[in-house]
């Protein structure tokens, strides 16, 4: 296996389509179509089957994830990651790319960037702009559904880039690294429901949103991704 370097975080749609229209698309360059909608809006596989980048294929968050656990979303165990990746052919040598077809660019595949980051996988990039952006600029769709050879893929998960409940906890006392919740202003206020909720949350006094957005220059960065869990008063 070679040593892996930090790839680029992003990478272009010209970059892409130079890679694609060049037959580089193969076990050393996979495309991953991550695209993920809350229920009832759009449907993500049904939108790839329809219409993606050529040779890619469908990264689906709903298979790809810890399914014993009663919270969504929450990460799958080593095997189960090393798994369902090697069936879409990636392995450790494996450069990846991954998109969304979200309307503002890019939402499900940083999350997806972030898996493989969390499992030891560095040679992953995002699609700068996402599917919108390909189709903007009238790059190659096709609606033929990928099959890549199956791969090996051995997955070491990374603790450093995750925090448990405990921690975070703990953190409100200590503040040893800052907290940032990317959801939108209504739903960190308590306004608006989460997506899968029944009724509407209440911030609980800790909440400060005049520090919400402070620098994080000198402070530790935590990434976090687990089913909110309302503090209702």
């Amino acid at each position: 296996m070679v040593q892996q370097v930090l790839y680029r975080a992003l990478v272009s749609t010209k970059w892409l389509a130079e890679s694609v229209r060049g037959g580089k698309l193969g076990p050393g360059l996979r495309v991953l179509d991550a695209s993920w909608y809350s229920p009832g809006t759009r449907d993500a596989r049904k939108e790839y089957l329809e219409c993606h980048v050529p040779g890619a294929s469908f990264f689906d968050i709903e298979e790809c994830k810890d399914k014993s656990s009663p919270y969504e979303m929450m990460l799958p165990s080593e095997a189960g990651f090393s798994n369902y990746v090697g069936s879409l052919g990636i392995s450790n040598d494996t450069h990846v790319v991954v998109y969304d077809g979200d309307n503002l660019g890019s939402f499900y595949a940083p999350r997806v960037w972030w898996m493989f980051r969390v499992f030891g996988h560095r040679t992953v990039s995002v699609l700068n702009g996402g599917f919108r952006n390909w189709l903007k600029e009238g790059h190659p769709v096709t609606s033929e559904p990928s099959h890549p050879e199956p791969a090996v893929f051995k997955a070491t998960l990374d603790r450093s880039l995750l925090k448990t409940y405990e921690q975070v906890l703990e953190n409100l006392e200590s503040k040893r690294f800052q907290l940032v919740d990317s959801r939108s202003q209504g739903r960190y206020l308590g306004t608006e429901p989460e997506p899968d909720a029944v009724v509407t949350g209440k911030p609980v006094t800790w909440c400060n949103p005049g520090s919400a957005f402070t620098s994080l220059c000198g402070l530790r960065e935590a990434i976090l991704f687990c089913q909110p869990q309302c503090i209702h008063l």
